[in-house]
């Protein structure tokens, strides 16, 4: 199952989706594994794999360190490729890689896409390549059948949104607050003009994330949103306690967003 497909079926049942963030690697490749599966179990409608990079500039401090400790035991391109092949293999769940500009570029673009899309990925997440740059990537991406995910800002003007609108693919990332990811208190019912900016633009799927740590938050952002991205909450629970409270995380967040919607 692809993205689009994993949407129309929750648009189909009216439930809103749940995107879960795990660092690949983090400890290692076997627990990285043993997460998707342990979330895709309790609900979870996609999982982003993050690449670990030296210089993460849109991550906040756990995800940075979940990096940083993955780089340390040896994580490469490679073995995320790995990963990502056994994943497809045990799972069902659609995958989607975040990562940086600069890997993609040293792994060599053409070869970095089509072995991820080959080994099952179905989305692309690159946070730091604007849209004015996109070109660079996006052909590749498009002929080999991955989504090119585009963010949106509270801050992103209303030009840029039509332009990144009529490119987007997949589901749109609409970033909840400005800097870097990190759980916070957020005021969700002040993104409405925004989201219903970008409903006028698009018809895709409208994903939100950075900062929702709590079924409550999750349940405050899906009121604007399709779907819902849990990252760093996922990661600190992931360091302290392991998977099985990653599990436990997920599928309160599951309960909550289906109890919100009357599913």
């Amino acid at each position: 199952m692809n993205i689009a497909e994993k949407f129309r079926t929750l648009s189909a049942t009216g439930r809103k989706g749940l995107i879960i963030y795990l660092t690949a690697g983090f400890p290692d490749y076997s627990t990285t594994l043993q997460a998707v599966k342990a979330v895709e179990s309790v609900g979870a409608d996609l999982v982003e794999i993050g690449l670990p990079f030296s210089d993460p500039m849109a991550d906040g401090p756990i995800i940075q360190h979940a990096a940083t400790q993955a780089l340390a035991a040896g994580a490469t391109v490679g073995k995320a490729l790995e990963l990502v092949t056994l994943l497809k293999q045990e799972t069902t769940i659609p995958l989607a890689i975040m990562t940086y500009y600069n890997i993609v570029l040293q792994f060599g673009i053409d070869k970095f896409i089509n072995s991820f899309a080959k080994a099952g990925i179905s989305g692309l997440i690159i946070p730091d390549l604007p849209v004015e740059e996109t070109a660079v990537v996006e052909p590749s991406c498009r002929q080999a059948g991955l989504d090119l995910i585009r963010f949106i800002a509270p801050t992103t003007t209303p030009d840029r949104l039509k332009t990144i609108c009529s490119q987007a693919a997949g589901f749109l990332y609409c970033i909840s607050s400005t800097g870097v990811t990190g759980v916070r208190q957020i005021d969700y019912d002040q993104l409405a003009p925004l989201m219903t900016a970008v409903r006028r633009e698009t018809g895709l799927p409208l994903a939100m994330g950075f900062g929702i740590g709590s079924p409550e938050a999750a349940c405050q952002a899906a009121k604007y949103a399709d779907a819902v991205i849990v990252g760093s909450a996922v990661m600190e629970r992931l360091t302290n306690s392991g998977v099985e409270a990653v599990q436990e995380f997920t599928s309160a967040i599951r309960q909550a967003l289906d109890k919100e919607c009357g599913c």
